[in-house]
């Protein structure tokens, strides 16, 4: 069963749910406060690690090279924005 979830990409699909609750909590705890780790740096953070998961999924699941690469540089996008948000506030 296992090794099913993982060869198909499955898998991937249960991270994304977690990944999804963490932004939701994230910003559910963040509501309210001033300054810290908000609801978009959350989002802009965990988007990165979506891109490389989708890229993940896509590779187990046999997709084209393309698709592969469409989902790294979403990733890396992701990244450059969590990064230039952290950066700007110091």
């Amino acid at each position: 069963m296992l090794r099913a979830l993982i060869e198909n990409g499955h898998v991937v699909n249960l991270i994304l749910a977690l990944v999804a609750v963490e932004v939701l909590v994230v910003a559910w705890l963040a509501r309210g406060r001033r300054g810290g780790f908000g609801p978009i740096d959350a989002l802009c953070n965990a988007l990165a690690g979506v891109g490389l998961l989708l890229a993940l999924r896509a590779a187990l699941a046999g997709a084209s090279w393309r698709e592969i690469a469409a989902w790294l540089g979403f990733a890396l996008l992701a990244h450059g924005a969590d990064v230039a948000r952290r950066w700007r506030r110091g």
